[in-house]
Protein backbone atom coordinates (compact mmCIF):
# COMPACT_ATOMS: atom_id res chain seq x y z
CA UNK A 1 0.00 0.00 0.00
CA UNK A 2 1.42 3.19 -1.05
CA UNK A 3 0.68 6.44 1.19
CA UNK A 4 -0.52 8.76 -1.50
CA UNK A 5 -1.61 12.39 -0.76
CA UNK A 6 -5.43 11.44 0.28
CA UNK A 7 -4.09 8.79 3.00
CA UNK A 8 -1.00 10.98 4.26
CA UNK A 9 -3.92 13.94 5.06
CA UNK A 10 -6.32 11.18 6.30
CA UNK A 11 -3.70 10.35 8.86
CA UNK A 12 -2.65 13.52 9.64
CA UNK A 13 -6.39 14.67 10.91
CA UNK A 14 -6.90 11.27 12.77
CA UNK A 15 -3.58 12.14 14.96
CA UNK A 16 -4.64 15.68 14.93
CA UNK A 17 -8.69 14.62 16.21
CA UNK A 18 -6.47 12.56 19.02
CA UNK A 19 -4.30 15.07 20.28
CA UNK A 20 -7.50 17.19 21.12
CA UNK A 21 -8.79 14.52 22.60
CA UNK A 22 -6.12 13.70 24.31
CA UNK A 23 -5.91 17.66 25.65
CA UNK A 24 -9.46 17.79 26.52
CA UNK A 25 -9.61 14.74 28.64
CA UNK A 26 -7.40 13.89 32.10
CA UNK A 27 -8.18 10.30 32.36
CA UNK A 28 -10.11 7.24 31.08
CA UNK A 29 -11.87 4.84 32.79
CA UNK A 30 -12.12 1.28 31.36
CA UNK A 31 -15.13 -0.92 31.81
CA UNK A 32 -15.37 -4.12 32.97
CA UNK A 33 -14.31 -6.40 30.06
CA UNK A 34 -11.52 -4.29 28.81
CA UNK A 35 -9.65 -3.97 32.23
CA UNK A 36 -10.12 -7.95 32.88
CA UNK A 37 -8.39 -8.50 29.32
CA UNK A 38 -5.94 -6.02 29.96
CA UNK A 39 -5.25 -8.05 33.64
CA UNK A 40 -5.20 -11.41 31.38
CA UNK A 41 -2.51 -9.59 28.75
CA UNK A 42 -0.58 -8.71 31.50
CA UNK A 43 -0.84 -11.77 33.47
CA UNK A 44 -0.05 -13.61 30.28
CA UNK A 45 3.49 -11.07 30.19
CA UNK A 46 4.09 -12.21 33.70
CA UNK A 47 4.84 -8.33 34.66
CA UNK A 48 6.15 -8.73 38.52
CA UNK A 49 3.37 -7.15 40.97
CA UNK A 50 3.99 -7.02 44.68
CA UNK A 51 0.47 -7.99 45.28
CA UNK A 52 -0.08 -10.75 42.69
CA UNK A 53 -2.08 -13.15 45.08
CA UNK A 54 -4.24 -10.12 46.24
CA UNK A 55 -4.88 -8.66 42.50
CA UNK A 56 -5.63 -12.13 41.32
CA UNK A 57 -8.41 -12.89 43.97
CA UNK A 58 -9.75 -9.33 43.42
CA UNK A 59 -9.85 -9.73 39.71
CA UNK A 60 -11.55 -13.46 39.98
CA UNK A 61 -14.24 -12.31 42.45
CA UNK A 62 -14.89 -8.43 42.42
CA UNK A 63 -18.32 -7.72 40.72
CA UNK A 64 -16.96 -4.95 38.56
CA UNK A 65 -13.41 -3.60 38.34
CA UNK A 66 -12.45 -0.59 36.64
CA UNK A 67 -8.92 0.58 35.57
CA UNK A 68 -8.31 4.06 35.20
CA UNK A 69 -5.82 4.87 32.42
CA UNK A 70 -4.19 8.47 33.16
CA UNK A 71 -2.03 9.82 29.93
CA UNK A 72 1.01 11.88 30.34
CA UNK A 73 0.34 15.32 29.76
CA UNK A 74 2.60 15.86 26.27
CA UNK A 75 0.72 13.22 24.14
CA UNK A 76 -1.52 15.45 23.43
CA UNK A 77 0.72 18.33 22.33
CA UNK A 78 2.94 15.78 20.56
CA UNK A 79 -0.62 14.30 18.34
CA UNK A 80 -1.28 17.72 17.79
CA UNK A 81 1.82 18.54 16.18
CA UNK A 82 2.47 14.87 14.14
CA UNK A 83 -0.83 15.37 13.03
CA UNK A 84 -1.31 19.12 11.94
CA UNK A 85 2.27 18.66 10.06
CA UNK A 86 1.38 15.19 8.40
CA UNK A 87 -1.57 17.25 7.31
CA UNK A 88 0.02 20.10 6.05
CA UNK A 89 2.52 17.98 3.87
CA UNK A 90 0.04 15.92 2.35
CA UNK A 91 -1.06 19.56 1.00
CA UNK A 92 2.05 19.78 -0.87
CA UNK A 93 2.35 16.79 -1.96
CA UNK A 94 1.49 16.62 -6.08
CA UNK A 95 -1.92 14.69 -6.85
CA UNK A 96 -1.45 10.95 -7.87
Amino acid sequence: MALDRNRYFMIGVILFLLGLQFRMVDSFVLNETSTRALHRIAKQAKVADANGAATNTFMQVAPAPKKTFKHPPWLGFVLLTVGGVMSLHALVLPKS
